[in-house]
């Protein structure tokens, strides 16, 4: 079995959400970790039913004395009025609890019971390339995605296939979060061929026949289901014009290929390197996520399209994500033009597919990806 790297705590130690796109890997590290506890799963048809009628029954079931078990809620987004037994159940008899779920849209939307603030927040991401070393193959990455079950698939498109089905299926026409189904699925391929890139809403909803309006509230639901989220630009003390617009990534890039219809994608296609570009920005946001970082990431563009993909707090860390096997001054631009305009920032990478770190006479790191991810997870970027 492959070791994650999110930590979890003890059992009895703290109550918490654990978010995550569905199949990261969620219920099988809660197995995992916490073997003994008590696992209520929503997914079994006789168990949602029976805690919807009666939510009381929690309470019921669990000791009123003595040592507490640890109790895990697997899928709790789907009965949201649970969360008052399991706040009751924390305040009055000290039980500890594992909410786990891969949409917080409805218990958010719902103005659910988020346990006053005394649940911490864990989120688990696909695959890392430090969870799979040393087999992590980049090519077959950024063609399968980072998901357990789709990476190591020889056939990932039939999978892929099922899981958007499911999604559309399971999170968005079950919990009745959109009227037009075939709409949203139109807008999840119109989204897709936008990954990485600034986002045109009245450009999306022009090709979905909706409303730009439409178009943002279904970027919401993207982002509440844990498929995707923004990178804003960055816009503090500009001495040129920069670019407003967000950018948007999905959660992952076997999803992106399948909704694009990208095919195979080859080292050194366009393609390549924006799935490459992708992946830099799943591996930034995981360690940030697991390591509790709490870094802030942005994007710095000028009107002009010059371009550095990832700013890390207020101008920390600039990196530029270039998925070609040999870095020229073209690829410096972007970086250099950043130093013009925000002379303050301390350190510029580059991540590239070269064989061998370097560093330019301006200071500009050059690293190959595989060192990168080295240098990430060992503290050594931020």
């Amino acid at each position: 079995m492959i070791k994650r790297k999110l930590n979890l705590p003890p059992p009895g130690e703290e109550t918490f959400f654990l978010w995550g796109p569905r199949q990261t890997g969620k219920s099988t590290l809660l197995k995992t970790v916490y073997p003994d506890a008590v696992w209520i799963d929503l997914l079994k048809a006789e168990e949602f039913r029976r805690y919807l009628n009666n939510p009381e029954f929690l309470r019921q079931e669990l000791p009123y004395e003595g040592d507490m078990p640890f109790v895990v809620i697997d899928e709790v987004q789907k009965l949201p009025a649970l969360l008052d037994e399991v706040h009751w159940l924390h305040e009055n008899r000290n039980v500890h609890f594992a909410l786990c779920g891969s949409s917080a849209r409805k218990v958010k939307r719902g103005h659910a019971n988020l346990l006053g603030g005394r649940a911490i927040r864990y989120e688990m991401f696909g695959f890392i390339a430090a969870e799979l070393y040393p087999d992590f193959d980049l090519t077959r990455f950024l063609n399968n995605g980072y998901l357990p079950r789709i990476y190591p698939a020889s056939q990932p498109r039939r999978l892929l296939n099922a899981y958007v089905a499911n999604y559309l299926k399971e999170e968005i026409a079950a919990e009745g979060l959109v009227r037009n189904l075939p709409v949203f699925s139109d807008f999840l391929n119109m989204a897709a061929l936008s990954d990485t890139e600034p986002v045109n809403f009245s450009t999306i909803a022009r090709d979905c026949g909706v409303s730009s309006q439409t178009i943002k509230e279904y970027f919401q639901i993207l982002e509440d289901t844990l498929l995707g989220r923004w990178l804003p630009s960055f816009r503090k003390r500009p001495k040129r014009r920069v670019a407003a617009s967000a950018k948007f990534y999905f959660s992952d890039v076997g999803v992106v290929n399948f909704l694009a219809k990208r095919g195979a994608i080859q080292q050194g296609s366009e393609l390549f390197g924006k799935a490459f570009e992708n992946w830099c920005f799943h591996e930034l946001g995981a360690y940030n996520m697991y390591n509790e970082t709490f870094a802030e990431f942005y994007y710095w563009r000028l009107a002009g399209g010059t371009e550095v993909d990832f700013i890390i707090n207020n101008m920390e860390i600039a990196i530029e994500a270039k998925a070609s096997k040999k870095i020229t001054a073209k690829h410096l631009k972007g970086l250099r033009s950043l130093k013009d305009d925000h002379p303050e920032i301390k350190r510029r990478l580059i991540v590239c597919c070269e064989d061998k770190l370097r560093i330019t006479d301006d200071s500009i790191e050059i690293i190959p990806a595989v060192k990168f991810t080295e240098m990430l997870w060992q503290g050594g970027i931020f």
